[in-house]
């Protein structure tokens, strides 16, 4: 347990966060192709190629989070990519789930699978050079879900993920995501959040899985898509405070997801949710935010990568110095 809790430490790194680079193989391409590129193996290795060599990246990045695709190929000189991260000071991570499918007696609702042959999964993965890895739970709001069943099948599920990967030597990221899809308030994303929460942390409990050893990745606390107005920063650091409280002294830290949130808005709510104290840090694991304009700058074109990476790098530093700016806060 001290390896899991030795790397969560790296992990949560003052002043980094994590990149997540997990898109499956058919949302990965279908991101490609809006983006005017040809949806291929290749251009999604060259894509997360630019990602993960962009320059100083390990300035405010302290691991990144790969699809099964992306930890078994290799980078253009040749060199596999967990090898390449490790080179630079960032930690390789895996996406472990399959994926949200739908959930036998429980109409529109799923359940995230991969647990079948989740232990040799790992072990190889920690062959190929994976430190950590995460599992992720979707969770949509209407007037009648997410259903206790649906709560329940999915924390479980998580804390069995979770229990793995210590017994592997990785660190689990936990993702229990309550989607922004839908019309509700802040208000009712909190009530559902919380209830997420208690299960999840309940169904860790049993199975023993160490706190310090594992990292958070929840949603923040905001309205849903639709809803027709948006929680300002301050409010939503508030409400988001309130809901984790009940999570352990002990926990290693929270990677806060972006969530669909606007990449500006998602780094406006994360430097106010750094006035909050909290036993532990809070930091970012985000995707889209991140990634979505190296992406758009990048489109495949070779005479533009150093535009792509300059996109990243730019939502990298701004994120970084919203969770630096934690250390002055706490000192006033």
């Amino acid at each position: 347990m001290r390896t899991c809790r030795d790397i969560a430490t790296q992990l949560l790194a003052p002043g980094k966060g994590i990149l997540a680079a997990d898109e499956s193989i058919g949302t990965m391409s279908a991101r490609l192709v809006k983006a005017g590129v040809e949806g291929t193996a290749e251009n999604r290795r060259a894509y997360r190629e630019l990602l993960a060599t962009t320059p100083d990246l390990a300035d405010g990045v302290s691991g990144i989070i790969l699809c099964d695709e992306t930890l078994n190929q290799r980078c253009g000189d040749s060199i596999p990519f967990a090898e390449a991260l490790r080179a630079v000071g960032i930690l390789p991570g895996i996406k472990v789930d399959t994926g949200a499918k739908a959930c036998p007696g429980l109409p529109g609702e799923t359940v995230t699978e991969g647990l079948d042959g989740l232990p040799a999964r790992l072990a190889h993965y920690v062959e190929l050079g994976a430190r950590f890895a995460k599992w992720r739970a979707v969770y949509t709001i209407t007037d009648s879900t997410p259903t206790p069943g649906a709560i329940a099948v999915n924390a479980s599920a998580l804390a069995r993920y979770a229990a793995a990967c210590q017994e592997a030597g990785l660190v689990p990221i936990v993702e229990p995501e309550v989607v922004m899809n839908g019309n509700h308030s802040q208000l009712r994303c909190a009530e559902i959040t919380a209830a997420v929460h208690a299960e999840v942390r309940a169904a860790l409990a049993l199975l023993d899985v160490d706190p310090a050893g594992m990292v958070l990745k929840p949603n923040m606390i905001v309205e849903g898509a639709d809803h027709p107005t948006r929680a300002v920063p301050a409010d939503v650091a508030a409400v988001t405070g309130k809901v984790l409280q009940a999570w352990p002294d002990d926990l290693a830290g929270v990677a806060f997801l972006s969530g669909g949130q606007e990449p500006e808005r998602a780094t406006a709510n994360l430097a106010a949710l750094q006035h909050l104290r909290t036993p532990w840090p809070l930091t970012f694991s985000f995707g889209r935010a991140l990634v979505t304009p190296a992406l758009l700058a990048w489109r495949g074109h070779a005479d533009r990568y150093a535009d792509g990476q300059a996109a990243l790098a730019e939502r990298v530093r701004a994120n970084a110095a919203a969770v630096r700016s934690r250390t002055e806060l706490q000192r006033t």
